[in-house]
């Protein structure tokens, strides 16, 4: 007996609906006055991210949250945070430890 096949065979691809980057997972918030684009990601890239809630470290491998202004935003505006951290944004002050010579990641 051969196992089941769950796939359509003559499926267009482009008439799916967008992938998990590609707009399901990303949604428009609000954040200090200004509409922000939220995605969630896997966090698959061999990358750390410092959080700006926490201001700690999101290691590779760990599923986050990327968020950055809805207009006029570019790369250099997008900013990784842990979930926890940018469902408590309101409720948070920035709290910054680091010195004015450490890198902003």
């Amino acid at each position: 007996m051969s196992p089941r096949r769950n796939r359509i065979s003559n499926a267009d691809p482009e008439e799916s609906g967008p992938g998990p980057l590609g707009g399901s997972l990303r949604r428009t918030e609000s954040y200090q006055g200004e509409e922000w684009v939220v995605q969630t990601v896997a966090g698959t890239a061999g990358r750390y991210y410092r959080c700006p809630g926490c201001d700690q470290e999101i290691p590779p491998g760990v599923g986050h949250v990327v968020a950055w202004p809805e207009f006029g935003a570019g790369v250099d505006d997008r900013r990784h945070w842990h979930r926890a951290c940018w469902g408590a944004r309101e409720r948070r002050a920035s709290n910054i430890q680091r010195g004015r010579g450490a890198p902003r990641y």
